[in-house]
């Protein structure tokens, strides 16, 4: 009888052994990969407009370094530098058939001053345990994309990433984005 559990145990774990090792692991570059996938405008019934749209692009990285936790301020990524964004997102007009870069500002009453709209975000840390650290997946993120103060309606969006390592994705680009209706 001990044979025969003894036997069962080794015939067991050789099965678990072979499915594991027939599982795939995928293995990416380590500097993140993007790929564009849609943006879906949303419209604000209250002011009759489409003021925001959601971002959805994949990503592949294969050291798996990717987000922030809240606590990551210390340089190279704290307030005000280049890297305290880890998803880097530029807002661009088209104004008479030019494609021009605009910040997009509002009027703040409490300071009596116009203050500038980031679109860029920081990606919360995605960095999986265990020892392959490979990564991917979809990311989602809901932008602002009405510039109150601009007579032009089209608009899109160039994007990019980066981990901790600093290194940066390659940039991608929305299609021309129109918010209409257009007061």
């Amino acid at each position: 009888m001990k044979y025969h559990i003894k036997v069962n145990l080794i015939l067991s774990v050789l099965v678990i052994l072979a499915v594991i090792s027939c599982r795939r692991i995928e293995e990416y570059p380590p500097e993140p990969v993007i790929s564009f996938l849609d943006f879906e405008k949303i419209y604000n019934e209250t002011d009759s407009i489409y003021n925001r749209g959601i971002l959805k692009f994949e990503f592949t990285d294969g050291d798996g370094d990717l987000g922030l936790d809240d606590g990551d301020t210390f340089p190279p990524f704290n307030p005000g530098s280049k890297y305290y964004y880890n998803l880097i997102i530029d807002y661009y007009e088209v104004r008479k058939g030019v494609e021009t870069p605009v910040a997009i500002t509002f009027y703040n009453n409490e300071t009596e001053k116009f203050d500038t709209v980031y679109l860029s975000a920081r990606i919360p840390l995605l960095t999986p345990k265990g020892t392959n650290k490979s990564i991917s997946g979809d990311i989602y993120d809901t932008v602002f994309i009405y510039n109150y103060y601009s007579d032009f309606d089209t608009l899109f969006l160039k994007f990019k990433i980066v981990d901790r390592a600093l290194h940066e994705s390659n940039v991608e680009e929305t299609p021309y984005i129109v918010r209409t209706p257009f007061p």
